[in-house]
């Protein structure tokens, strides 16, 4: 079965922001009843997370047959988020909207198309910046500004990453997307 993840990612917080609007966001869903304050051993590959309060169901679809039966993992600091498995078919530059394929027909990883990418995020992860050169209009762009088919990527030092919790609704990540002062936000997914 797997255990799978759901993470609201602010893309525009930046590492002197991100720990003021991470506590803005987690007293706002404590205060809701969400998630529980105490922090427990309730997430993976976190040591300490917030597990579901009494009014999770506030945050999920319809009437959800499960509870969540982890919890929330707030991430600060700068990361590479990403969804897990497949998704990572291709790029989207926002420049000219040309979208470059990562992968072939078979799945297979395009060397000469990934390369610039895959260089890119090493440089991002050890840095904080990093730039693409699109193939198709020449420009330079931004690493955490391109688009990613199933939002598989999000370049960020904020994220808020439940585990195993029923679907988040839109409007519940619409909700904590106001509580980062109008930054714009990825919904990545993914189960391992």
């Amino acid at each position: 079965m797997g255990d799978h993840f759901q993470t609201i990612v602010d893309l525009d917080a930046n590492g002197a922001d991100a720990d003021r609007l991470a506590r803005r966001v987690l007293a706002a869903l404590v205060e809701e009843g969400i998630v529980l304050a105490d922090l427990t051993d309730c997430v993976l590959g976190r040591p300490l997370g917030h597990p579901p309060g009494p009014n999770w169901s506030r945050a999920v679809a319809g009437k959800a047959a499960q509870s969540p039966c982890d919890g929330l993992a707030v991430h600060l600091g700068r990361k590479v988020f990403h969804g897990c498995p497949g998704g990572l078919e291709a790029a989207v530059c926002p420049r000219c909207s040309t979208t470059t394929r990562l992968v072939d027909d078979a799945w297979a990883m395009i060397d000469e198309a990934w390369t610039p990418f895959a260089d890119a995020i090493g440089t991002w992860s050890a840095t904080g910046a990093a730039q693409v050169r699109c193939p198709a209009c020449a420009r330079q762009v931004p690493l955490r500004d391109w688009a990613w088919t199933d939002d598989y990527f999000a370049f960020a030092h904020l994220g808020f990453e439940f585990w195993n919790w029923p679907e988040l609704t839109p409007e519940f990540r619409n909700r904590v997307a106001a509580l980062l002062d109008g930054h714009r936000t990825r919904y990545v997914r993914g189960k391992i």
